[in-house]
């Protein structure tokens, strides 16, 4: 890593570390206030016997540095392509500034807080505490807030403050106005009816002269797939590939399903055996009927493509925080947050990662967000691919009836696009759905598609995103998205109907959380080419897929994302936000990645 010699005289030029003036003349400042998001409601103070665990972000003093790192290793066309940074060299560029870090500690131990514990980088500091003291230190009141259609529960408050003397030594705190809650309810997935799978097949299958004879799209299989995405020739060997799956909240990998799977579609891969880590209690229970949808589908379709790849499996514990039948507090963790510590310790990351959970980024606050995504873009940098499932609820809510439809701005009864969260982190590929052949867009759900309204377009989608949006009728859904925002999808693979093992039975399902996993499994098999030949795993994907301008994928020209009482955006020729470039072509891909 090049040492900045700016950086280095600015550290001499800092003040030193702020000590805490005497608690009465303590003046607080409002550091943030917040609307429920929609659906939420507040039920009941939040009782006396719970506690919490904050996390506390401090700023990140060179992340600007970072980021430029990650776009030049990331960028085919740099010098600098492949060379990947360290771990070590990621924490020393997302540390705090040590007077921050100081300053901070200072706060909390006038409140009697020295119990803390720290991220590696030290930009985060953990401290549980009683919720009474929670609010003391942060001069709010946290209440129980109810997601009135799932029943969920959260520990949130609307507003905190900070006393002023802080200065900005303290980015944010959470959890306290963030209300995303990534488990199987919010997940992508989606399954089909009876009536509905009978329907798709003579829709899809009536469709698709010229489809490889493996696939009947009624019934995805690996083999299809393989054939669909031309990679059917390949046979993966390489000794230092890996892969791996997130999986959150009870949602467990059953071993018997997967190795149902692999005798009925894998049979090489029957006995090989996968790396399982439990993250904050993440458990790994196996009595039959526990097997989670979300976790068979992710691994059984990823593993199996991407097999003999070292694959990995993370459990993230963190149940949601109350019993609603008596407001008994049990955790108040966001896993998804407890996930992204435990990865950015580890020193060993899988090559290609899927993530099939999200919510909608008005339910997280934007700094909060912006926090995450500065995350993510760690692991990139370390050379990480970051695939995330873009939903499968079209531009919103997934439905086009403008009477019933539920997209409102949170605090409003504005109508608005539903963007979602992580989908829209610019440092993450996020994989839409398709189906049948021709491929087009998925219509049993509408695939997630969206512009960011915290994030703007990134440089590498620029031209892409300009040219779809310039080629929109003028007017055309104006104020309901935000045209210079990031937008989603990247990619897209099939997502409907594929065949998995289920508590050791055969089912199909759907769901853009069926497309990541699967791209992911592609990707993996990308890896092993570069690996083979000696070189860098591909990392961040992003400005590789946008440069190659379609080059490498199928374009998907046909289909829409409905929601929020609109059709919402039509895929066309080359980038759209259903399906972003497309599916991928192995056999153009693997030629592609060779060169680079």
């Amino acid at each position: 890593m090049r040492f900045n010699v700016l950086h280095c005289l600015s550290l001499l030029a800092t003040t030193l570390a702020i000590a805490p003036p005497e608690k009465r003349e303590w003046v607080y400042a409002r550091k943030e206030s917040a609307f429920a998001p929609r659906g939420w409601k507040q039920v009941a103070p939040a009782p006396d016997s719970a506690s919490i665990k904050l996390r506390i972000a401090l700023p990140q003093g060179r992340f600007d540095e970072l980021e430029t790192h990650l776009y030049e290793v990331s960028d085919p066309d740099h010098g600098r392509y492949g060379q990947h940074l360290t771990m070590e060299e990621v924490h020393e560029l997302v540390a705090p500034h040590p007077d921050h870090l100081d300053t901070a500690k200072n706060w909390l131990a006038a409140h009697g807080l020295t119990d803390l514990s720290f991220t590696p980088a030290s930009d985060w500091i953990h401290v549980t505490l009683p919720i009474r003291d929670a609010e003391e230190l942060l001069k709010t009141t946290y209440h129980v807030f109810e997601h009135e259609e799932s029943g969920d529960t959260l520990i949130r408050t609307l507003e905190y403050s900070l006393p002023e003397w802080l200065g900005d030594a303290v980015e944010l705190i959470q959890p306290t106005t963030s209300f995303a809650f990534y488990k199987p309810a919010r997940s992508t997935i989606s399954w089909p009816s009876v009536d509905e799978e009978v329907d798709h097949e003579a829709q899809v299958l009536a469709a698709s002269p010229g489809a490889p004879a493996s696939c009947n799209f009624k019934d995805i299989t690996l083999k299809c797939l393989a054939e669909l995405y031309k990679y059917s020739g390949y046979t993966p060997t390489s000794t230092t590939n890996s892969i791996g799956i997130t999986g959150y909240l009870e949602e467990y990998a059953n071993n018997a399903d997967l190795e149902l799977f692999y005798k009925d579609q894998k049979p090489k891969a029957v006995g090989s055996q996968y790396n399982y880590f439990a993250v904050n209690g993440g458990k790994n229970d196996q009595a039959p009927g526990t097997a989670g949808a979300e976790a068979g589908l992710d691994v059984q379709w990823a593993f199996g493509i991407s097999y003999p790849a070292k694959q990995t499996f993370w459990s993230t514990g963190g149940s949601p925080p109350f019993i609603p039948t008596d407001w008994t507090p049990k955790d108040t963790n966001e896993p998804y947050a407890d996930w992204l510590d435990y990865v950015l310790a580890s020193r060993e990351v899988p090559y290609a990662i899927s993530t099939s959970y999200g919510d909608e980024e008005q339910s997280v606050p934007k700094d909060y967000a912006i926090r995450v995504c500065k995350q993510l873009a760690q692991l990139g940098a370390r050379g990480v691919s970051l695939m995330f499932s873009s939903g499968d609820y079209g531009v919103g809510d997934g439905n086009a009836d403008p009477k019933t439809h539920k997209c409102h701005a949170v605090g409003t009864d504005r109508t608005t696009f539903l963007p979602n969260f992580p989908a829209s982190c610019p440092f993450v590929t996020t994989v839409g759905g398709t189906t049948g052949f021709p491929e087009v867009a998925v219509s049993r759900f509408y695939s997630g598609s969206g512009f960011s309204n915290y994030f703007e377009t990134p440089t590498y989608q620029k031209d892409a995103v300009s040219a779809y949006v310039n080629g929109l009728p003028q007017g055309m859904y104006k104020g309901l998205y935000n045209p210079r925002g990031r937008a989603y999808p990247d990619v897209s693979a099939q997502g409907d109907n594929y065949r998995i093992y289920l508590n050791q039975e055969k089912v199909h399902i759907g769901g853009t959380s069926a497309s990541s996993p699967a791209f992911t499994g592609i990707v993996s098999l990308l890896n092993d080419v570069r690996l083979k030949a000696n070189k860098k795993p591909l990392g961040f994907l992003n400005p590789l897929i946008y440069k190659l301008k379609g080059k490498g994928f199928n374009d998907v020209t046909s289909g829409h994302a409905a929601g929020c009482g609109t059709a919402g955006f039509n895929a066309t020729k080359g980038w759209d936000p259903v399906t972003g470039y497309g599916t991928p072509n192995f056999s153009v891909l693997k030629e592609v990645v060779l060169r680079n």
